[in-house]
């Protein structure tokens, strides 16, 4: 089957934290994975998500080690809503 990874980046203010981390993540950007699968039977291509990643540390951050790890997009939003608030 057929998958395609559709990039993005987000900015965050302030710290956040998000469930399943074990720490709060520092101000900066983040790039987000989308990762995507066709329908099956649809008249048009249509593509529905299966899975969403995030990759720490934030763009900007120093260092050699970084590590994908997979975000539920509506706890990834609520935490953009929030810094929006705060900002």
């Amino acid at each position: 089957m057929t998958t395609r990874t559709t990039p993005s980046v987000v900015r965050f203010h302030a710290a956040f934290m998000l469930p399943g981390f074990d720490a709060p993540q520092p101000p900066g950007d983040y790039r987000v994975d989308l990762d995507e699968e066709p329908l099956e039977g649809a008249s048009r291509t249509a593509w529905r998500r299966v899975a969403t990643f995030i990759h720490l540390p934030a763009i900007s951050a120093k260092g050699s080690t970084q590590q994908i790890v997979p975000i539920e997009p509506a706890f990834l939003e609520a935490a953009l809503v929030e810094d929006r608030r705060q900002s």
